[in-house]
């Protein structure tokens, strides 16, 4: 599932391309016809991520809501800036690629492509470069919700959990029932409100992280390594969490968030030779110090690693360094 970052990501990709210039707006799967002949024509003003959502505002005063969900992705083509370069490229962003290609930093990987081409690269929580596209704008693949379209940049919505056409009214509700986020709110305030929430709970802590209302952004990934980080047994009560931990918890996800933003990837592990960042950078496996890693040895004292359902996600933790 992306997490906070990419979703941030993918903003910015929308912002650098697609803002203030009139936006074809079409389903070619058709099941957002009705909402897509409401935006259809008008320039794009603010590409606006909160959390796992992002909120797209057009210049009629209407709002495209997208929360990728599981499955949700964004396929971008054409001549796309993608951070440090400008390449006529196409870019998947949202779901998890599940293949177990090698995955790269997409500012670095966009930046050493060289003479514009239509390439593809997949963008999530890892990106990864694609074969080449033969035409602009491309044909659709599978079955694409919205389709957004400039004479220089498409943009591809896949399998969301949620799309729809909202009014401010409406998308100011739908913020104010997020928690904070640290690119979006004020830090000091966003660690006060997640401090006090989380205090007064009696949930675990690993469920109030995973909690949207509680705090924007955080998904499976960042919430096991974040406990782990924190040396935080995952089943004590938020209330029971001291709040030096709570508050600590707020400040490393503004860490990892930030650095998840700059490089396109979860990295977690800290302290790692120019090598290890390295092979972090190219593995999945060599990025995380508990997450997907059940049974094996914890990279500090090396004892199993566990694994337990909660909330009806997997949820990974060391019983010694976090007991």
């Amino acid at each position: 599932m992306p997490e906070g970052h990419s979703v941030h990501r993918i903003a910015r990709q929308i912002e650098r391309n697609f803002e203030h210039v009139p936006v074809a707006v079409s389903s070619p799967q058709g099941r957002f016809a009705a909402g897509a002949a409401q935006l259809d024509g008008h320039e794009i003003v603010q590409s606006k991520a909160v959390g796992k959502q992002m909120f797209l505002e057009f210049d009629h005063g209407l709002w495209l809501r997208v929360h990728l969900g599981i499955y949700g992705s964004w396929d971008f083509a054409g001549d796309i800036t993608t951070g440090r370069a400008a390449t006529a490229s196409t870019t998947r962003m949202g779901q998890t690629n599940q293949s177990g290609s090698n995955a790269v930093d997409a500012e670095a990987s966009q930046s050493s492509i060289g003479a514009p081409r239509l390439t593809r690269v997949r963008m999530s929580e890892q990106e990864q470069v694609e074969p080449d596209a033969e035409i602009f704008p491309p044909e659709p693949v599978g079955a694409v919700r919205v389709r957004l379209l400039t004479p220089t940049a498409v943009a591809d919505l896949r399998g969301p959990t949620a799309c729809e056409v909202l009014t401010i009214e409406q998308v100011d509700a739908a913020i104010r029932k997020l928690g904070p986020d640290p690119l979006v709110d004020d830090l000091a305030e966003g660690e006060e409100r997640f401090t006090a929430v989380v205090r007064k709970k009696r949930t675990p802590i690993a469920l109030l992280l995973m909690d949207q209302s509680v705090v924007s952004g955080i998904g499976n990934v960042y919430r096991a390594e974040l406990l782990f980080r924190a040396r935080q047994d995952p089943f004590t009560p938020g209330k029971d969490v001291s709040e030096e931990v709570v508050r600590g918890l707020w400040r490393d996800w503004v860490k990892l968030l930030n650095i998840g933003v700059e490089t396109g990837l979860m990295l977690t592990r800290d302290g790692l030779t120019p090598r290890d960042q390295a092979k972090a950078r190219r593995s999945r496996a060599d990025r995380y110090w508990v997450y997907h890693r059940t049974g094996e040895p914890c990279r500090l004292c090396g004892a199993d690693i566990q694994m337990q359902e909660l909330g009806g996600r997997k949820l990974y933790w060391c019983p010694v360094d976090q007991g």
